[in-house]
């Protein structure tokens, strides 16, 4: 049957009755991609797969809670969105209110945003207004404008958006028959770890649902997996036991110093017997380059500090030999090409137009 969107596909485990529109970009569906090369590197007997959110409309895995949150807010008659965003939001929501016909503004903080992610809200027609702050203070301001302004938060302070990231879970579960061993998420605002653990309780047999639009949804039984959630080193306030006031991290997408759905995530942590730790920006932007490389999977920085946790907690046996790992890839990574130009562009050879040199060039590549 054809596939309309994780509403559609999931509505029986979503707060959407059937008369309930769903605004959609086919959001969902992703692809969840075993690793072949890295754990033969690790020396890891297990299994280790990514789920990469980086294939959704937008590129990242906002497309889930927003798609949740617009189609609430569509429903209630709201005419206009509004939401803080580090970029990965403010492009998912630019983008779902212009399937919508609304509006939407985002508030994005001053410096440190991916430009890949700031012109997909302007293409998309969002009224863009940039702070002399922070992601933290964005928040902050769109929890007081949002009191008397004639707008709906889609922040993941909503709680349709979590609805919506928790069907990530549904689809691992689908696709393993069971929940994995361990799953291993960057944390930045902490919505998503709360919204999978959500959504792994859902999958495993403590809510049961009826098939819904053709598809057959079954409650799988089984264990939980530990959730571990992993933060950049200088924004990291899961691992400061509190607010980090100033967080800097060349991973834009998890740079916040106080995370929204604190609670939520603590609760995921303990109830699962997980853990959270952090991982430094070369240790990051290593993993993401060792994920390209090796597998050809290019994600954004942010996202590879889930994979970047898993391979350190591998080698240390905090994750045991012969389990399945699941690592959430949160963004594609054409979404800040910068960081690895930046870098340099390695494998870059420039010689003359003619055969001998390009044939040298080749013949020195492969000795």
């Amino acid at each position: 049957m054809h596939y309309t969107g994780l509403v559609n596909r999931y509505r029986s485990r979503l707060p959407f009755g059937p008369e309930v529109k769903a605004v959609t970009l086919n959001e969902g569906n992703t692809p969840l991609i075993e690793l072949v090369n890295i754990p033969k590197l690790a020396g890891f007997e297990g299994r280790i797969l990514v789920k990469f959110e980086g294939l959704n409309p937008t590129g990242s895995f906002k497309d889930r809670g927003m798609t949740a949150a617009v189609t609430q807010a569509v429903h209630e008659g709201s005419k206009a969105i509004i939401c803080a965003s580090t970029g990965n939001t403010s492009a998912a929501a630019a983008a779902y209110a212009a399937r919508a016909g609304i509006t939407a503004f985002v508030l994005i903080p001053e410096g440190k945003i991916a430009l890949g992610k700031l012109a997909q809200a302007v293409v998309h027609g969002a009224v863009v207004v940039q702070i002399q702050g922070n992601f933290d203070d964005g928040m902050r301001l769109v929890k007081e404008v949002a009191q008397t302004a004639p707008v709906a938060i889609v922040n993941s302070i909503n709680p349709y958006r979590l609805q919506g990231q928790k069907t990530a879970a549904f689809e691992i579960v689908e696709a393993l028959g069971r929940a994995p061993d361990y799953h291993c998420l960057p944390v930045g605002n902490a919505g998503n770890i709360s919204a999978y653990w959500m959504g792994y309780k859902e999958a495993t047999g403590q809510r049961a649902t009826a098939s819904m639009d053709g598809y057959a949804l079954e409650a799988f039984s089984g264990n939980l997996p530990k959730m571990a959630g992993y933060q950049a080193a200088g924004a990291a306030p899961f691992l400061r036991g509190g607010r980090v006031a100033n967080p800097e991290t060349v991973a834009t997408a998890i740079r916040i110093g106080d995370p929204q759905s604190w609670d939520h995530a603590w609760a995921a942590q303990k109830e699962s017997g997980g853990w959270f730790d952090e991982c430094t920006d070369p240790e990051i932007l290593a993993t993401q380059r060792l994920l390209a490389e090796k597998e050809g999977i290019w994600c954004e920085p942010a996202s590879a500090a889930s994979l970047c946790g898993a391979l350190r907690d591998i080698k240390n046996g905090k994750i045991a030999q012969g389990s399945t790992v699941v690592c959430t890839l949160t963004g594609n990574g054409l979404k800040d090409p910068d960081i690895v130009i930046q870098a340099g562009l390695k494998g870059l050879v420039q010689v003359a137009a003619e055969r001998a040199a390009v044939e040298q060039a080749i013949v020195s590549q492969l000795r």
